[in-house]
């Protein structure tokens, strides 16, 4: 793998298969800051397989961590189904996937990506296998993503999918590891990113995007991802 980061559309519906190489100077890599976006991912870095749970603010690599990294980012609302954990034990946390599995089967899996030809292939692979073993996606949850997407209010998402409101909060807990306020204002600052990184002035991207004033989508980007929009953008 370059020192580059990549990524491409899954065979598994929803997901992305992404690659990162070595960071090629010592310490934190500014550029390398995940964002939070509503997804969980399963990790590979040699002679390691973690999975990643939802962020609620922007999580930055430390010294020990330059990689080759490759990862299968999943939909929002599918990994915990294919993990056998719910999203809420994993939030705002990189866990080794052998404190989550047996560890004989963790090992086994861990030398079949560390020792393939093309380690994101592998990973996908075992993700692939993972899915087919789970109960299908629920629509439901598929349902709450996309609402909250097009940028529907919560009350108005949970009417659409017939659950109350404490009903969808626990729900999404287990799914997606906060409740849908908060996915919907991850949902908000990624629509928010793509607009502005489209060229879409900042004060018309607030709008859009659904924030109230540009000052309120300056705020919000700075709590979830620890930086100012120009620099986001600039990135």
């Amino acid at each position: 793998m370059s020192a580059e980061y990549g990524e491409r559309a899954s065979r598994l519906p929803g997901a992305v298969v992404w690659t990162r190489g070595a960071v090629r100077r010592p310490g934190v890599d500014e550029g390398a800051a995940v964002l939070p976006d509503g997804c969980m991912d399963l990790l590979w870095t040699e002679g390691r397989l973690l999975v990643a749970g939802p962020d609620t603010r922007a999580y930055r690599p430390g010294p020990g961590e330059q990689g080759p990294w490759a990862g299968v980012r999943f939909f929002p609302g599918t990994a915990p189904a294919l993990l056998g954990v719910p999203a809420y034990e994993l939030r705002d946390r990189r866990v080794d996937l052998v404190d989550l599995w047996p560890g004989a089967e963790t090992r086994r899996l861990t030398e079949r990506v560390d020792e393939a030809p093309d380690p994101a292939a592998a990973l996908e692979d075992l993700a692939l296998r993972l899915a087919a073993d789970a109960d299908p996606f629920d629509p439901l949850l598929r349902a709450v993503v996309a609402s909250l997407t097009a940028g529907r209010s919560v009350t108005a998402t949970a009417e659409s999918v017939g659950l109350g409101a404490r009903h969808l909060h626990r729900r999404s807990l287990t799914a997606f590891g906060y409740g849908p306020k908060t996915l919907a204002r991850i949902l908000r600052l990624q629509r928010a990113l793509a607009l502005a990184r489209a060229g879409v002035p900042f004060a018309e991207t607030a709008a859009l995007a659904g924030f109230a004033d540009q000052a309120h989508l300056s705020r919000e980007v700075r709590e979830l991802a620890g930086a100012p929009l120009t620099e986001l953008v600039g990135r």
